[in-house]
C-alpha cells in the first residue's frame, strides 16, 4: 500500500472513529492522538511521515483562514488587549524560560540551541485548544482569547525559531536586527493579509455562482499565505487577518446561497484537516524513537516531563501577574468596569496550554547540516522533546479542562445573548409588518397579503410574549389556485429578501452580534432557498 492510498485508508478511519467517539465526552483531539499511536505500531503498516512543507504550505492556510474567519473581527478587536499579551507576550516569555532551563539542565544545549527549543514549544495550538473546549459553554472573553491567541502566536513563535535556527547553522546572532526583523515580518504579514481581505471581499461582491466563489474561498487563502513567504512577510498574519477581514464584509458580499454552500463545505474541509492532522501526530512516535540515541530514551523521557511542567507552569505564571497589572493600570486610569475575566477563566485559560501540529512541524523542518556541513546537533533529541510536550499537554490538559470548567463552574451568560436575539427577531419581524402594509400592499392583492400578516403578526405576538419562537420565515400557506399560490410565495420571498436587506444594514452599522447575525441570515437563507424552489417547480409545472 503505497502513501496515497494509506492516506485515503486514515481519512476513512478518522471518518469511522469520529462516529464513534461522537458519544464520548472526551476531546476529540486526544482520542485522534491516541488512535494515532495506536496505528503507529501496527506491524506492516507504512510509514508515514509528517512533512513540514505540507502542513505549512497544505494544512495551514486553510485551518487558519476557517479559524480566523469565524473569530469575527469584533470579537479580535475587542479583545485584542489579551489576545496580543498571551500571542506576543507569554510566547517571548515561554520561549525565554524553556531556553533557561533547556541550557542548564539538558547536556548538550548550548543557548542557541536552547532557544531553538524554546520556540518550538512556545506556542499553544488553537486546533487543540478548541477541540478540549468545544461544548463546554465557556464565557465569550474566554473562548475568544484562547481562539485569537491560538492564531497569532504561531506567527510570533515562527519568527523567533527563524532566527534562533539561524544562529545554530550560521554561529551568530545580532539581537536588535532580529528584533526589528520581527516588526517587519509580522507588519507585513498584517497589512498584505488585510489587502488581501478586501481585495477578496471585492472580487467576492461580484461573483454570483456559489460554486466559483467557494472555489475561490479555498484557493486564495494558498496564494496569500505563498505571497506573504515569498516577500518576507508572516504568512499565518496575512492569511488570519485575511480571515478577520472576510468574516467582517461577509455578510454583505456573499449571496444566501455562496453562504449556505461555503458555510457546509468549510466545515467538511475543517473537519477533515483537524482530524488527520492529530492522527498523523500520533503516527509520528515510530519514527522520533527510531531517531533516538541507543540507551538514552528513559533519561529523555525524564527531560520532556521536566520541558513540558515548566511550559505549563510558565503559561500559570504569567497569566495571573499580567491581568492583575492590566487591571490595575485600567483603574489607575479611571476605568471602573470589572475585569474581563475573572479569577476563574484565567485559571482554565492558563490550562488551556495545549501543544499541537505547527510545533511538531516546525521541529520536523529543522536543517539536517549546519553551514560548514556538521549534522545539525541534537535533532532527534528536538524531534522527541517536541512530541514529548504535545504528548504531556495534549493528554493531561486536555483531558482534565473539561473536569476543571465543570469544577470551577465557568460557563458563558446565555441569557443576555438570548435576549438580544429575541430583540432582534422582534424588530425584523415589526419592520416586515410595516413593509407588507406599505410597499407591498400597493401592488399586491389583499388575499395575499392575508396569510403573510397573520404568521408574521402571530410571530411578533410570541417575541413579545417571550416565547421561543422556532419558525423561521418561510412558505406561506397556499391560497386557492396556484396563481395566488405563486403570488405568496413570491410575497413571501420578498418578505425574506427585505429581512436579509435589515440584517446586513444592523451589521454595517454594529448595532448587532456578529453571531447573531449569522445565525438569522441562515435560517433566512433557508428560507430564501425553499421559496425560491417552490416558485421555480411552479413555473416549471405551469409552463
Amino acid at each position: 500500500m503505497n502513501s496515497f492510498e494509506t492516506i485515503l485508508v486514515l481519512l476513512a478511519l478518522l471518518a469511522g472513529l469520529s462516529v464513534l467517539f461522537q458519544r464520548s465526552r472526551l476531546p476529540q483531539a486526544v482520542l485522534l492522538v491516541a488512535a494515532g499511536l495506536a496505528l503507529g505500531f501496527v506491524p506492516g503498516l507504512p510509514p508515514i511521515k509528517l512533512e513540514p512543507d505540507v502542513v505549512f504550505l497544505l494544512i495551514l492556510p486553510p485551518l487558519l483562514y476557517y479559524a480566523g474567519f469565524n473569530l469575527t473581527w469584533q470579537d479580535f478587536n475587542h479583545y485584542r488587549r489579551p489576545i496580543l499579551l498571551l500571542a506576543v507576550g507569554l510566547v517571548a516569555f515561554t520561549t525565554v524560560a524553556v531556553a533557561v532551563v533547556a541550557h542548564y539542565f539538558l547536556p548538550g544545549f548550548g543557548w542557541p540551541l536552547a532557544f531553538v527549543l524554546g520556540a518550538i514549544v512556545s506556542p499553544p495550538d488553537a486546533v487543540a485548544a478548541s477541540s478540549a473546549t468545544q461544548g463546554l459553554g465557556l464565557p465569550k472573553g474566554v473562548s475568544v482569547t484562547l481562539e485569537g491567541e491560538g492564531l497569532v502566536n504561531d506567527a510570533t513563535a515562527l519568527i523567533a525559531y527563524r532566527y534562533a535556527v539561524a544562529a545554530v547553522v550560521s554561529g551568530g546572532f545580532v539581537a536588535w536586527r532580529a528584533g526589528a526583523q520581527f516588526v517587519l515580518v509580522a507588519g507585513g504579514g498584517v497589512a498584505l493579509g488585510l489587502a488581501a481581505g478586501y481585495g477578496t471581499a471585492w472580487l467576492q461582491a461580484r461573483v454570483r455562482e456559489a460554486t466559483t466563489a467557494t472555489a475561490i474561498s479555498l484557493l486564495l487563502p494558498f496564494l496569500v499565505y505563498l505571497l506573504a513567504e515569498h516577500v518576507g512577510a508572516s504568512g499565518v498574519l496575512a492569511v488570519v487577518f485575511m480571515g478577520l477581514v472576510m468574516s467582517r464584509r461577509a455578510p454583505e458580499v456573499y449571496s444566501g446561497p455562496t453562504r449556505l454552500q461555503n458555510a457546509s463545505f468549510w466545515r467538511v474541509v475543517n473537519f477533515l484537516l483537524n482530524g488527520f492532522v492529530f492522527i498523523l501526530i500520533g503516527l509520528q512516535l515510530p519514527a522520533v524513537l527510531r531517531g533516538l540515541p541507543p540507551g538514552r530514551l528513559p533519561a529523555l523521557c525524564g527531560y520532556g516531563l521536566l520541558i513540558s511542567a515548566v511550559a505549563v507552569v510558565i503559561r500559570i505564571v504569567w497569566i495571573f501577574p499580567v491581568a492583575a497589572l492590566v487591571t490595575f493600570f485600567r483603574r489607575s486610569a479611571g476605568d471602573a468596569a470589572p475585569p474581563l475575566i475573572s479569577w476563574r477563566e484565567l485559571l482554565v485559560t492558563s490550562w488551556a496550554g495545549m501543544r499541537g501540529v505547527v510545533s511538531l512541524a516546525t521541529a520536523l523542518a529543522l536543517p539536517l547540516a549546519l553551514a560548514d556541513g556538521r549534522a545539525f546537533p541534537q535533532r532527534n533529541v528536538l524531534l522527541f522533546l517536541t512530541f514529548a510536550v504535545i504528548l504531556v499537554t495534549l493528554l493531561v490538559q486536555g483531558l482534565t479542562l473539561p473536569w476543571l470548567v465543570r469544577r470551577l463552574g465557568v460557563h458563558g451568560e446565555t441569557a443576555a445573548a438570548d435576549r438580544h436575539e429575541q430583540a432582534l427577531r422582534l424588530e425584523l419581524a415589526t419592520d416586515s409588518l410595516a413593509f407588507l402594509h406599505g410597499t407591498l400592499a400597493a401592488c399586491t392583492a389583499p388575499e395575499v397579503l392575508a396569510p403573510l400578516e397573520q404568521r408574521l403578526a402571530q410571530q411578533i405576538g410570541l417575541l413579545r410574549a417571550n416565547a421561543a419562537d422556532e419558525a423561521a420565515p418561510g412558505a406561506a400557506e397556499p391560497g386557492p389556485g396556484q396563481r395566488r399560490h405563486q403570488q405568496v410565495l413570491r410575497t413571501g420571498l420578498a418578505l425574506v429578501q427585505h429581512q436579509l436587506g435589515l440584517l446586513v444594514q444592523h451589521h454595517k452599522q454594529g448595532h448587532a452580534e456578529v453571531e447573531t447575525i449569522r445565525k438569522l441570515q441562515r435560517e433566512l437563507d433557508l428560507a430564501e432557498l425553499d421559496l425560491q424552489t417552490q416558485l421555480d417547480e411552479g413555473d416549471a409545472a405551469g409552463s
